[in-house]
């Protein structure tokens, strides 16, 4: 990976966590994920037109699928997110979500395509495993008074799903297909916008409500989610996704550090030593 990648991937990895701060300090649902997507896409109009001008782009066939089912996913990663937010800390559904897309990807090579990992990626998933067994504290978690940190858990690992499927399907997008990165992400956000409205329109109170209580953090997460994916696509579009991936997860351990911190969560001396196993676990499932 080149400086200049590894420098993107960076700042973006702290712009991810960033947003999700403010996602879970909003505590909001559907009409708060259609607010800041609107606000997302306020900001893309001027950069779109922008480059349309000053570089106007030749999509090639197939565009408007790409960008319909890369913005179904995220739409759905967004909804399932918020869910478990609502349920449970940041520093517990960040690193799930974060860490379980990389090996669920993993997973998914080895049964649909046949692939057959390295021992080194096999001892990275394996850390990933026991990281997120002693993330969620283990057997605990099935006890009674811990009911609402297994919907944050499920939730969490839902949305680690999500993340592995647009995170491939993208990467198509912008390497293969050549799709200009700032193109391709405000045309997910206008299909992520088109799917949510005709629900957000019949909770336009409730999306009123969420605007005069949250907009700041609808602000951040419509922007620094923006300039955070942004940055990734660009990267993506000259860098291997094997490179990339396991780059960004340094945001499991700022996100993780965020909420133990800044939100003042239970168990952060656990949840960081966990997210900083998760990280090097997907390191290593990366390199094999």
């Amino acid at each position: 990976m080149t400086p200049l990648a590894l420098a993107i991937v960076f700042v973006a990895a702290c712009t991810h966590a960033t947003w999700n701060l403010a996602a879970k300090r909003s505590g909001g649902g559907l009409p708060f994920v259609c607010l800041s997507n609107l606000i997302g896409l306020g900001f893309y109009a001027p950069v779109v037109a922008v480059y349309w001008w000053w570089r106007p782009p030749v999509l090639p066939a197939g565009t408007l699928l790409v960008i319909l089912g890369s913005g179904i996913l995220k739409t759905t990663y967004s909804l399932l997110l918020q869910r478990a937010y609502r349920s449970g800390d940041l520093s517990l559904v960040y690193p799930l979500a974060r860490g379980t897309g990389p090996l669920l990807s993993t997973l998914a090579a080895v049964i649909v395509f046949g692939e057959r990992p390295t021992a080194l990626a096999l001892a990275g998933g394996a850390i990933i495993v026991a990281s997120v067994f002693y993330l969620t504290g283990g057997a605990s978690l099935w006890h009674q008074s811990r009911a609402h940190l297994r919907t944050g858990v499920l939730f969490g690992l839902a949305s680690g799903l999500c993340i592995a499927g647009y995170t491939v399907w993208d990467q198509r997008a912008v390497s293969h297909l050549k799709l200009p990165p700032v193109l391709y992400d405000c045309g997910t956000s206008i299909v992520m916008f088109v799917l949510l409205a005709p629900s957000a329109w019949q909770r336009r109170a409730e999306v009123a409500r969420e605007w005069r209580e949250h907009r700041s953090n609808a602000a951040i997460v419509g922007t620094f989610g923006a300039v955070g994916y942004v940055l990734i696509l660009t990267a993506m579009s000259f860098t291997p996704v094997s490179y990339i991936a396991p780059a960004r997860e340094i945001s499991i351990v700022v996100g993780a550090f965020l909420g133990a911190k800044l939100l003042g969560e239970a168990d952060a001396r656990r949840r960081l030593l966990a997210a900083g196993a998760m990280a090097a676990g997907i390191v290593a499932l990366a390199l094999g």
